[in-house]
């Protein structure tokens, strides 16, 4: 997993304003974190409209486990490609999850940002840790990576 963070704390940008980049197998989501106003959107469109619906209780996993208050000063906005439906929620949930405790610890405190990473790694460590696992390219000799061609002795 491809991870970035990028802020700025300056005088073009006279918002706090920080975004994280996370790859999740092919899906690479990009999360825009700022001061505002408790929006979270994804590719433009609020999170309660993202498809595919039986994934939806996965992406609202971090704004259940912490609440509403503590995305209420907060804005983010995510973009989202590659990967397929499951991949992109994962990228989703845990670009939010990063970018939110990032922000507590740059603008906030460090206090609450411990409290919010214990909080997100207790219920579930991906949240927040990512997956590394790829899929092992094929050889020669086999029908897959690690299986070989049956052989006879007659």
């Amino acid at each position: 997993m491809k991870l970035s963070c990028y802020s700025s704390h300056n005088i073009a940008y006279p918002s706090e304003f920080l975004f994280y980049y996370l790859v999740q197998k092919t899906a690479t989501a990009v999360a825009h974190c700022k001061r505002g106003h408790g929006l979270i959107k994804v590719n433009g469109r609020p999170l309660e409209y993202i498809e595919p619906r039986t994934l939806q209780f996965k992406l609202m996993e971090p704004v259940l486990l912490l609440g509403k208050e503590r995305f209420s000063n907060v804005s983010i906005r995510v973009r989202v490609k590659g990967g397929g439906h499951t991949s992109q929620v994962y990228a989703i949930r845990q670009a939010i999850s990063k970018s939110l405790v990032a922000y507590y610890q740059k603008f906030v405190d460090e206090a609450s940002k411990k409290e919010i990473k214990n909080i997100l790694i207790n219920y579930d460590r991906s949240l927040l840790v990512a997956d590394p696992r790829r899929c092992e390219p094929k050889k020669f000799g086999g029908p897959g990576a690690r299986a070989r061609y049956q052989k006879s002795y007659r």
